[in-house]
């Protein structure tokens, strides 16, 4: 059996999962010249999410290789990658592990964790929407979830700006991060 019933939520069954790469996007969003905003995501990473028999107990981690990174722009790709911003040559990947997890609503929750980006980690809460679960088209068990959280990116010692002559900065402090997900059992 692929889900069931936990406290009037259809959930997956307990177990190992690991994020479909092909159904799923981490992405971020960040102020440019406080008056629009980049977009990018990054095309490397993997996840495992382990579904406790009480899913209040379920376990998170996360790495994400930093030279994956795209915004679709080149120059700025090799900017984010410098020892200005992510310095990948130092630092290859970014990491999150779960701590806890708590219910928010029928299909929210909030997963409190260890992001560290660079040689800095910090706690960070994260707003997890369950998409739900199923069976895809061939018996596969599946699941899906949104996430969204917002850092100071100074924090994590990306502290690189440029000041503007109209006032202001290049880049914006807070970082949106959105991740679309979609789950299936470990091999």
């Amino acid at each position: 059996m692929s889900t069931r019933t936990w406290e009037g939520l259809t959930v997956p069954a307990a177990g190992t999962y690991t994020m479909d790469a092909a159904h799923s996007r981490i992405g971020f969003v960040v102020k440019h010249m406080m008056v629009s905003k980049v977009r990018g995501h990054f095309s490397d990473y993997s996840a495992t999410i382990t579904i406790a028999e009480n899913p209040l107990e379920s376990a998170a981690q996360l790495t994400i290789k930093t030279a994956s990174i795209d915004t679709g722009v080149a120059d700025r790709d090799g900017h984010l990658r410098s020892d200005d911003f992510l310095a990948v040559d130092k630092f290859p990947e970014i990491t999150f592990q779960s701590k806890r997890v708590t219910r928010q609503s029928d299909d929210e929750f909030t997963v409190v964790g260890d992001l560290a980006i660079r040689d800095v980690t910090r706690e960070v809460e994260l707003t997890v929407e369950y998409g739900g679960a199923g069976t895809n088209p061939w018996g596969q068990a599946v699941w899906g979830f949104s996430i969204h959280t917002e850092v100071d990116r100074e924090e994590f010692g990306l502290t690189w700006n440029q000041a503007l002559e109209t006032g202001g900065v290049l880049v914006g402090k807070k970082v949106k991060i959105e991740i679309e997900g979609e789950a299936n059992p470990a091999a």
